[in-house]
């Protein structure tokens, strides 16, 4: 038994890696080798995979894992797979109905239970200056890549006639974003899944609690503890769903789109990938590095949230994970609670890079070159207009819209985009979410109250 043990992995890693030779020799057309062959290598490696998730008894692995299998079942059988959405949509309703009163009861606590009012102003400024410095830097790195790659020259591909119609949208000017910020109604804003909005409405209400009589402000204070505590047990239960729905929402993808879809725009695509990985590389790392953020226990944190938003291409279904694994990696939960909400309006750093390096590959694919000036001037615009919109569906998207529209570029070349956006999603929004979770620590960090010992013991569940 203790041999099998051992050997289990020497013959997980050496499945897998016959299996990937197989794969690329059929692809390069270096070995024909039969379907049925590499199906059951394929099958092989999964069950194997299955196996060592089942002794490893760790969430994140299972979800991993339940990426792998969706892109097979999609791939095998995509009449089947294109049938099963509803399942990662379930996910996502359940993660919707958490956020609202995870975040105001998380606020209210780390307000009113602190009394501590000017450490809230004073992690306001930090957290824009932060935000607005690294997102920044995000959108030249995407200005970057796409003139280096020039992804778009030569390109020539008929649009998607299964893509919906987006509509264009003018871009937010200064005063629109400022009105978005405040909510009208707050079970409308709850509604429409406003982050910001209830951030704002549960920051002022945590403020009054803290400004009332002991007497008024005790009761509030504990049903708040309470809520809070009853809604992180409400996720963890949830999270029990999770491998289900990525499972889904990649069978799904797979199913919908197929696997050929990775050749075409390829260049797009590995243009994008490469910008956000050198983002992670030299932006996130050196800023993690020069706060002190202990890496490898960092990047155990993040990989189940950043796992869930890549799998779902949506940022709030890893919203709750990645509040509860910021606090268990040492973060008080009243930053954790401040922080991350609102980053996600202010803090998009993938899909900022992704907005910049679009726009240009829209000009490039319609033929029209643009001087370095304009392109300054297309990424100052997009600093305004990429804020505010993680609670808008197909956000990247209406705002990119709204940026050609409004720079005189064709809209043809978006439509193009459209048929892979949701490859594109996926990376661009696991970096909005690791980048959320490092601000988060950067500012504990600058208010020194980081918990340098639970951080390196974090382990994931």
């Amino acid at each position: 038994m203790k041999d099998t043990r051992k050997l289990f992995p020497i013959i997980l890693i050496g499945v897998i890696s016959v299996t990937l030779v197989m794969f690329f020799l059929r692809a390069y057309k270096i070995l024909d080798i039969s379907n049925i062959v590499l199906l059951v290598f394929r099958l092989l490696s999964l069950g194997l995979l299955v196996i060592y998730a089942y002794k490893k008894r760790s969430l994140t692995t299972w979800i991993l894992i339940c990426m792998l299998a969706g892109a097979e079942f999609g791939y095998d059988i995509p009449s089947f797979a294109r049938k099963l959405q509803f399942l990662s949509d379930i996910f996502l309703r359940l993660i919707k109905t958490i956020i609202a009163p995870l975040l105001f009861s998380t606020l209210v606590v780390g307000i009113a239970g602190h009394a501590n009012i000017k450490q809230i102003g004073r992690m306001g400024w930090k957290s824009l200056l932060y935000f607005e410095i690294i997102s920044t830097i995000a959108l030249f790195i995407g200005l970057a890549a796409i003139n280096i790659s020039k992804a778009g020259v030569g390109v020539i591909l008929p649009p998607n006639p299964e893509a919906p119609a987006v509509t264009a949208m003018k871009a937010q000017t200064a005063g629109d974003f400022l009105l978005h910020i405040f909510p009208e109604n707050i079970a409308k804003s709850i509604v429409e899944g406003q982050i910001l909005q209830i951030v704002i409405f549960s920051i002022i209400f945590g403020i009054a609690v803290a400004m009332v009589n002991e007497k008024y402000r005790g009761p509030v204070v504990r049903f708040s503890e309470s809520l809070a505590e009853v809604m992180f047990k409400f996720t963890n239960i949830v999270m029990y769903f999770a491998p289900v729905a990525v499972f889904a929402a990649i069978a799904y993808t797979v199913g919908h789109m197929g696997l050929d879809v990775l050749y075409n725009l390829f260049k797009l695509l590995g243009t994008l990938y490469v910008a956000l990985i050198a983002f992670l590389g030299f932006v996130l790392l050196p800023v993690a590095l020069i706060f002190r953020i202990p890496v490898r226990p960092f990047i155990k944190a993040v990989s189940e949230p950043a796992t869930i938003a890549f799998a779902t291409s949506n940022s709030e279904s890893a919203l709750p994970s990645a509040m509860k694994s910021m606090e268990k990696f040492g973060i008080p939960r009243k930053i954790v609670a401040f922080v991350i909400p609102t980053g996600y309006s202010f803090n998009l750093d993938g899909t900022t890079l992704y907005l910049s390096l679009a726009t240009i590959f829209v000009a490039q694919t319609a033929g029209i070159d643009l001087p370095f000036g304009r392109q300054l001037i297309i990424c100052f615009t997009l600093m305004l207009t990429s804020k505010g919109v993680a609670g808008v569906s197909r956000a990247a998207l209406v705002i990119l819209m709204g940026t050609v529209v409004s720079f005189g570029l064709p809209v043809e070349p978006v439509f193009i985009i459209l048929g892979i956006d949701v490859l594109m999603d996926m990376a661009r929004t696991s970096v909005n979410v690791i980048g959320n979770c490092l601000a988060t620590a950067v500012i504990a960090r600058s208010e020194k109250e980081f918990d340098d010992d639970a951080a390196r013991q974090f382990k994931p569940e």
